[in-house]
């Protein structure tokens, strides 16, 4: 790039901190959020992985694109003051996107568009449409564990989210008993899996939404664990300390070692075990 496309890449950058800032108190704050730091990273290296494509393009600055960075200024100024880190997250891409077609042009934001696209995930979801679903996969993964555990002869009843073991003693299945963080931080995962692994449209789309089942199996499986611990020994037992938070941490890598092998067995089951796609 050239001096003056170096000096306003720069100011872009300088300019941005706050908005970032913003994003990464949520990114800290909100678990199922915590993925939103390394997005920027993996978009960065997979946009690496074309290197070679890009020196090849001859850059055509796309006309008016630097106008629509300006008309983004404003719209971010305003989400700042309001405090909207959703609206900064969507005007952070628009951004990026916009400063890549203003200086390289339409090619190098084709060969770029997984990166680009894959910056979506760093944007922090609206509490407001977060907060029912997670009141779903409460009831949901409360309910399947009771309907199992009483399938198993355990004497336990469910009451909204909150389970009554035997003994008279209560369990709560909390918002990070219900699965959103699993499901939300898989998903990015599952995109980026099927993107390098695979070359095939159909078997890219049925990995990614294979994660939903896995997040949820996987969910399930460590609720039920937890029901048979506090049983057996103490619900303080099973609920606090070390376990219950390597049980999560467990669950999560159990859910990537299955989206890996779901997509070995998509490959495997259709005949075609050595298509990767490195790019």
């Amino acid at each position: 790039m050239s001096r003056t496309e170096w000096a306003m890449v720069g100011l872009l950058v300088l300019a941005w901190i706050p908005g970032v800032l913003a994003m990464s108190e949520v990114w800290m704050s909100v678990e199922y959020a915590s993925h939103g730091f390394l997005v920027p990273f993996v978009a960065i290296w997979a946009a690496t992985a074309h290197r070679e494509t890009l020196a090849g393009i001859e850059p055509r600055p796309v006309r008016g694109g630097l106008r629509v960075v300006a008309l983004l200024a404003p719209l971010y100024v305003l989400a700042m003051v309001f405090g909207n880190a959703t609206v900064v997250g969507i005007l952070a891409v628009a951004t990026v996107v916009s400063v890549v077609l203003a200086l390289r042009g339409v090619e190098w934001a084709r060969t770029l568009r997984f990166s680009l696209g894959y910056l979506v995930f760093m944007i922090p979801l609206p509490i407001a449409w977060v907060t029912p679903v997670i009141f779903q996969l409460q009831i949901w993964v409360s309910t399947a564990a009771v309907w199992l555990l009483q399938g198993w002869g355990v004497s336990i009843f469910r009451e909204g989210n909150v389970l009554t073991l035997p003994g008279d003693r209560s369990l709560f299945v909390a918002e990070a008993c219900s699965g959103i963080t699993s499901l939300i931080t898989l998903i990015p995962i599952g995109v980026f899996i099927a993107y390098f692994t695979d070359s095939v449209t159909w078997r890219r789309v049925a990995l990614v939404a294979a994660v939903v089942p896995i997040a949820l199996a996987g969910n399930l499986l460590r609720v039920i664990l937890t029901v048979m611990l506090s049983i057996e020994v103490s619900v303080e037992f099973a609920t606090r300390g070390p376990l219950h938070e390597w049980a999560g941490v467990l669950t999560y890598v159990i859910g990537c070692f299955t989206l890996l092998a779901v997509g070995e067995l998509l490959r495997r089951v259709t005949g075609d075990a050595d298509s990767a796609r490195p790019v």
